[in-house]
């Protein structure tokens, strides 16, 4: 009996290991407060994803943020794992463990060329 249990744990924690991390540079097309959900995609090859993102960290400039501040923005660098499940009756295809967004405004502006 213990044998058994000990296979089927094996089992579960295999297959939660092997959920597939996504990680890079993606545009928000849309974000819902009520439902924390968010709708990305991802750059350049343009693949949608709906995502959960009620427990994601969210960054802005290293500094904790809101979710109600990804609005502002267009392009995020965003960390998930793919896991399609259903929230709130919607198909979702995975859930955001980071979010972080780099104010433009903030950094330096770099030199321009002249023209000659």
């Amino acid at each position: 009996m213990n044998r058994r249990a000990l296979t089927l744990a094996l089992v579960v924690l295999t297959a939660a290991a092997a959920a597939a991390v996504e990680t890079g540079r993606y545009r928000l097309l849309s974000a819902s407060d009520s439902t924390k959900l968010i709708l990305v995609s991802k750059i350049p090859d343009k693949t949608k994803y709906v995502l959960d993102a009620a427990t994601a960290k969210i960054t802005l400039d290293g500094k904790p943020a809101e979710f109600s501040s990804l609005q502002a923005f267009a392009v995020i660098t965003l960390s998930f794992e793919l896991k399609k499940s259903t929230k709130n009756g919607i198909d979702i295809d995975g859930i955001a463990t980071e979010i972080k967004i780099s104010n433009p405004e903030k950094r330096p502006a770099s030199p321009s060329k002249q023209l000659r």
